[in-house]
């Protein structure tokens, strides 16, 4: 990125700011909605993927840290045992579904068209996002469907990082909502540690220079969207299921200009 003018520098930090706030408000979306304005930047992909990623290990560990020792915190206070801020159980049974076709998308081991593939999951999420935002959550009693729904968002989560929407989707009515982002953020951690594995062994440059200065941007972005997000904790549950599907919609509308665009 050293060709870059100074302005261009200064557009990156606020995408990076804009992605933390992102990231730490919703639980989800820090990529597929900065990664567009990224590529208008500087329009080379692996230049930018290892720096969200390394942003993705960071503070995802960095939040359910912060959520168990808050859960502690608050059993402490009310003289009861500390209730998990993270759905281990439905964590394990998500990850032995997702983590083969997880590893078949990060090797390349099968190749589908991404517009294709892309095109599929901004769809289903868009069918998900209206359920919640006429508070008519999809609840699937199908385990095939919800199966089908994890192995095709871990599969992309491989290939790129826009899995996310459509694991949202399917987490969103299985974990309670209490447990939800902390949850997610574990399982992003996982996705990500494996995606850093294939670029390692690629050799690719993971940008660490340019973390020095980009992190603190992900961190301003951060503070200010976990204030947003304790909001949005404290609304009804009709009012956060909106919430979340006008922030799935949003992602998916976003998701599916910039692919055409592209």
């Amino acid at each position: 990125m050293e060709h870059l003018l100074w302005w261009q520098f200064a557009l990156i930090g606020f995408i990076f700011i804009w992605s933390g706030f992102v990231r730490s408000g919703l639980g989800f979306g820090g990529a597929v909605l900065s990664l567009p304005f990224l590529l208008l930047v500087e329009n080379s992909p692996l230049i930018f993927l290892p720096i969200i990623s390394i942003h993705l290990l960071v503070f995802s560990s960095w939040i359910a840290w912060q959520g168990s020792r808050d859960a502690k915190a608050k059993a402490k206070l009310a003289a009861t045992e500390a209730p998990s801020n993270i759905d281990w159980r439905y964590l394990k049974k998500a990850l032995g579904i997702m983590i083969v076709p997880k590893l078949i998308g990060v090797f390349g081991l099968l190749t589908l068209p991404s517009d294709i593939v892309t095109g599929v999951i901004f769809i289903i999420v868009a069918v998900f996002a209206v359920s919640y935002i006429l508070n008519k959550p999809f609840y699937s009693n199908n385990k095939i469907l919800d199966t089908i729904f994890l192995m095709l968002g871990g599969y992309v989560s491989g290939t790129s990082l826009i899995g996310a929407p459509l694991i949202v989707s399917v987490f969103a009515t299985k974990v309670s909502r209490y447990q939800l982002r902390d949850t997610l953020f574990v399982l992003w951690f996982i996705l990500v540690l494996i995606k850093m594995s294939s670029f390692l062994i690629a050799g690719v440059d993971l940008q660490l220079i340019h973390q020095l200065w980009l992190l603190p941007c992900a961190f301003i972005g951060h503070i200010c969207g976990q204030k947003f997000y304790n909001r949005i904790q404290e609304a009804e549950t009709a009012v956060f299921f909106r919430f979340i599907g006008a922030a799935l919609l949003i992602v998916c509308v976003f998701g599916i200009y910039t692919s055409l665009a592209l």
